[in-house]
């Protein structure tokens, strides 16, 4: 076994990489089969090292091409790769992909019939099959495991790894048991991949994984084509449809909302206001639900509104946006979500609105959580890292980066806090203004309130509830009119997220902390980020419509008649366009106008399948067009 060791963009690119047979196999399977001249960053080195029977754990993001890494292995190796995934719902959806460059796939699970079942299980006993994909669930029956006996297994690829860790962001309790992969076939390689994970999950994933003497491969978290932007929450509602309306429209995206309720209500609005969404949850019909996702794989410009049950495995390559209306619960969860977009490389935008009551509810959410306080302190750590990325006067990506430990230098030009760099302003005076109206309802009346109580106080607002309780003969009643209730807010905000300020109770009440008296006492300087009084639009980001504009007229037109064929074809064979070919491929059909079969060939994405199956309707377009 290898050490492990953690392997770096610059160590590859110093390493020797090995030769043999095997390896020009997988080039050639590279050209042949998924039509692309070369490798990307350590795709190649993960491949050999798996091929040639080392385990491995790889992080790469979302769009890197992390398939390929056990997709050419499987190719190469003899026997049967045996691919874990969580994704019953796209199994098809994988499958299909790699038939339509001819590689034998298949999958058991729950959705097939008897004779269906019988026949993929006959094809991987006989070695007639190349990939197999199983949820994780179906090993711990007794008939799946006899059956992986009787064939002869080249790999196992563990997609979607960080499922495995309990504080990670996607928990799957039967990714725990595939320890036994290696104490039942000890001499089969094993890869597990992830889009996600810290150092602190890496290690607990190959813990759990028995990959504790693998190679990792860590690539790059960045992402430069996604624009990372945060919003202060007004109408968060009217605020999505404005960012879709005027910067996306006609694109595909996915909006996530924290409750079934939200979802629903949110899919409504934008439906009612011209918007062609979907609502996805868990508490739709599974039937609903198939053909909600289905529809949204398979048209051009669908937005989907969903919890975060949706989206992990999205193959979709053209999502123009991520928008978040409620806070995530961790960075984890939040680059994991925001990394379905752009998976095709092109500007994409990820948009989050964000406001004092989502931190409010997570913070109650987490009071209120079942676990011991161990488990509630690590779910806080994961929102305080949240938190600092929403409040931070820094350039959000490098933020976003250092987590992952990443070292980032400068800004990147892409985030609002470059777009728009914000200002920082001392907050001491007004932060000890809200904690001693906080202190004072405490201590000297016994009570508690929320926010929204304690800025009437400090605005001198002579409402009912403040008459009643005669909150206007405290000392603080009027003493903050220097601030608006927007920007009153937003101290609130800043100060529960520096740990400052407390959220207490089922009504979400105002606490003070052990850090408050250090404020109130004159110790510690605060300074928070000034809210706009309206946010500036950041710079659109260059979406699908923009990019084809960008072509030359004639090109252009080109490219909308290949996309139309596309779809046709792809309606034809019930299956989503991008399995025919992604955007890229046709922009670049479009752009050279191959004349022959040999020049098209040379085309990036173009394998020698589909170059069989639809050379000749390729050229007929291109001659049309003509």
């Amino acid at each position: 076994m290898v050490s492990p060791a953690d392997v770096s963009l610059t160590d590859l690119a110093t390493s020797d990489a090995p030769t043999g047979d095997k390896v020009t196999a997988a080039l050639d399977v590279l050209r042949r089969v998924f039509g692309y001249d070369s490798f990307r960053g350590f795709q190649r080195e993960v491949i050999d090292h798996v091929v040639a029977g080392g385990d491995a754990l790889v992080l790469m993001p979302t769009g890197g091409g992390k398939s390929l890494c056990y997709q050419i292995p499987a190719l190469v190796r003899d026997g049967v790769a045996v691919v874990i995934s969580p994704l019953i719902a796209l199994m098809q959806d994988q499958v299909d992909a790699l038939t339509a460059v001819g590689v034998r796939a298949g999958f058991l699970n729950s959705t097939l019939d008897p004779d269906t079942r019988r026949l993929v299980e006959a094809e991987f006993v006989a070695g007639e099959i190349d990939l197999l994909y199983l949820a994780p669930e179906a090993l711990a029956s007794r008939a799946t495991l006899n059956l992986l006996d009787r064939g002869r297994i080249g790999l196992f690829a563990i997609d979607e790894a960080h499922c495995v860790s309990q504080w990670g962001h996607d928990f799957r309790p039967d990714y725990l048991n595939l320890s036994m992969l290696h104490e039942r076939w000890p001499g089969v390689p094993r890869i597990a991949l992830t889009a996600t994970a810290t150092s602190a999950t890496r290690s607990e994933i190959a813990t759990r994984l028995s990959l504790t003497g693998a190679r990792h491969f860590v690539a790059s978290f960045d992402r430069p084509n996604i624009q990372y932007r945060i919003v202060p929450k007004r109408e968060p509602r009217k605020q999505l449809l404005a960012l879709l309306r005027d910067e996306h429209p006609g694109e595909a995206g996915i909006v996530y909302c924290l409750s079934r309720a939200s979802v629903e209500k949110t899919a409504e609005f934008l439906v009612a206001n011209g918007v062609d969404a979907l609502p996805y949850h868990a508490g739709l019909d599974a039937a609903t639900r198939a053909a909600n996702q289905q529809r949204f794989l398979r048209a051009d410009a669908v937005v989907m509104v969903a919890t975060i049950a949706f989206g992990m495995g999205i193959d979709k390559p053209d999502v123009r946006f991520v928008a978040h209306l409620d806070l995530p619960k961790s960075v984890e969860g939040y680059y994991q979500e925001t990394g379905r977009a752009g998976r095709d490389g092109l500007p994409s935008s990820a948009w989050l609105a964000y406001g004092l009551q989502d931190v409010v509810q997570q913070r109650k959410m987490i009071d209120t959580s079942e676990g011991d306080l161990a488990h509630r302190r690590n779910l806080a750590a994961h929102l305080d890292a949240m938190l600092a990325l929403c409040e931070t006067v820094r350039c959000r990506r490098a933020q976003l980066l250092e987590y992952f430990g990443e070292p980032a230098t400068g800004g990147c030009g892409n985030c609002d806090t470059c777009l728009e760099p914000p200002e920082s302003w001392d907050g001491t005076v007004a932060a000890q203004k809200l904690l001693s109206t906080v202190f004072r309802l405490d201590r000297e009346r016994n009570q508690r309130f929320g926010a929204g109580h304690c800025i009437d106080i400090l605005l001198g607002r002579s409402t009912d509830k403040i008459t009643q309780h005669r909150h206007d003969s405290l000392t603080v009643f009027g003493i903050g009119g220097e601030l608006s209730e927007a920007e009153w807010r937003g101290v609130v905000r800043q100060l529960l997220a520096e740990g400052l300020l407390a959220v207490e109770g089922d009504y979400g009440t105002l606490a003070l902390t052990d850090g408050s008296a250090e404020v109130l006492g004159r110790r510690r300087t605060v300074m928070l980020r000034r809210e706009a009084a309206r946010p500036a639009k950041a710079a659109k980001p260059r979406g699908a419509a923009t990019v084809v504009a960008e072509l030359p007229a004639e090109a252009a037109g080109t490219f909308e008649r290949l996309r139309a064929w596309r779809a046709a074809t792809a309606k034809e064979q019930g299956v989503p366009a991008y399995v025919i070919f992604h955007d890229a491929t046709l922009r670049q059909i479009a752009a050279d106008t191959p004349s022959s079969l040999a020049e098209l060939s040379r085309i990036s994405g173009v394998g020698e399948n589909k170059l069989a199956k639809y050379g000749e309707q390729l050229l007929e377009v291109l001659a049309d067009a003509a």
